[in-house]
């Protein structure tokens, strides 16, 4: 990496540039930015350059610090940007999705990995647990729009919160998935007694520790900024923003519990205090941008990843196009349609939120997370990271072509 290290600072460079230009080159196009940064890292990576540290098998530690620290930014930006109260009625539609089509996602697509690709059972459950979420980086063209400015429709809002809840909850069966593994690697089986540790410390105890990590942060923190004390003073936003993530993270990680549920959490609260400030605006513009800025650099290091596999021969079964596919246009879609129905929502909005389940970085950093726990064998850690990478790629693509078009067609108004 230090021999191209300034190639690397080049290729980054670029990358910055097409995200500032974006809005002014293609606004008039239905190409995404998330589609040309990854296409021009994927060139990057098959034509000009190759770089070691790319690869996942053995950088992995580094895909995953650098993943989590895009996810943790788009989580608080998630969080800061939502209008919407806490109200059973208007999450009912985020709930549903949640505790119905997140675990369908996750059992056809570990029975599809265990049949299709011939991975263990560990495994199987893994390629389910990491695919299963939505993406709060790459769906934030699909997202509300800033705090305070109107607008805030039912599918927006739905799959702004579906993705700013649903990585987090996607934890408990990614431990499920590495205890299993971990069991086998032993040669020993996974017990009842084992299964309900998991469900009674990983599900029970980590998820709600995590929403009152996040409750308590979100609001002794809004406290301190929204005290009179401090409203003559003008606060920084982005020392706020860094607070807000690191502080929620860091406490709900000491007391062993999720922190990216505790960080989505912490920013909804802190929203939900003196919401009409203009200062919500402010922490909005400063997550936003840096959300930008990392998440290009992402992309396009996961373009030049692809890329390299490429130019390297990586071999691409037709099973792994097929099992992309059905999963992105059948298996999310129906999920979602089976989690809606019910509800009073026009057809359109339950095709537009069933429809826009884009997969991305959330993705790269649980398989990372998970492989670097050394219980998996190389050849199912080889298929992970290709089949993920695949329905990443189509992600992009497919609801990059499709999203606007989607909510266009659903009824512009206010829930």
């Amino acid at each position: 990496m230090i021999e191209k290290y300034n190639l690397f600072l080049l290729i980054c460079g670029i990358a910055f540039l097409l995200g500032a230009l974006f809005p002014v080159i293609f606004k008039r196009t239905s190409i995404s930015l998330p589609m040309l940064q990854v296409s021009f890292g994927l060139m990057m990576g098959y034509w000009w350059t190759s770089l070691s540290f790319l690869d996942p098998l053995d950088n992995g530690l580094l895909i995953e610090k650098l993943t989590e620290i895009v996810v943790l930014v788009s989580l608080v930006g998630a969080g800061i940007k939502i209008d919407t109260e806490l109200s059973w009625r208007l999450w009912r539609p985020t709930v549903r999705l949640l505790l119905i089509t997140m675990p369908i996602g996750i059992f056809a697509m570990a029975v599809l990995g265990y049949y299709a690709f011939g991975l263990s059972l560990g495994a199987a459950i893994l390629l389910g647990a990491v695919l299963a979420p939505t993406d709060p980086v790459l769906a934030s063209s699909i997202q509300v729009g800033p705090p305070n400015t109107g607008g805030e429709d039912t599918p927006r809002f739905t799959l702004t919160s579906e993705a700013g809840l649903n990585d987090g909850l996607a934890f408990p069966f990614v431990y499920l998935a590495i205890k299993i593994a971990e069991a086998f690697s032993e040669g020993k089986a996974f017990t009842y007694e084992m299964l309900w540790s998991w469900f009674t410390h990983d599900v029970l105890w980590k998820i709600g520790a995590g929403v009152v990590v996040g409750v308590l942060v979100g609001k002794i923190l809004a406290k301190i900024v929204f005290s009179r004390h401090t409203r003559e003073t003008t606060i920084s936003q982005g020392y706020v923003v860094i607070a807000l993530t690191l502080l929620a993270y860091g406490l709900a990680e000491y007391v062993h519990s999720y922190g990216f549920i505790a960080v989505f959490v912490a920013a909804f609260a802190f929203r939900r205090s003196e919401c009409e400030h203009t200062y919500h605006q402010k922490l909005h513009d400063f997550a936003e941008q840096s959300e930008g800025l990392l998440m290009s650099l992402v992309l396009v290091i996961f373009g030049m990843f692809l890329g390299q596999g490429l130019q390297a021969g990586v071999e691409l079964t037709w099973r792994v196009y097929i099992v992309s596919f059905t999963f992105l246009l059948l298996i999310r879609p129906i999920g979602g349609f089976i989690a809606l129905s019910g509800l009073n929502l026009p057809h359109t909005e339950k095709y537009a939120i069933s429809a826009l389940g884009i997969r991305g970085i959330g993705t790269l950093y649980y398989l990372s997370y998970a492989l670097n726990q050394s219980f998996f064998a190389d050849e199912d850690a080889l298929k992970l990271w290709i089949v993920c990478s695949i329905v990443i790629l189509t992600s992009i693509f497919i609801h990059g072509l499709s999203a606007s078009r989607l909510l266009k067609m659903t009824p512009k108004k206010q829930h």
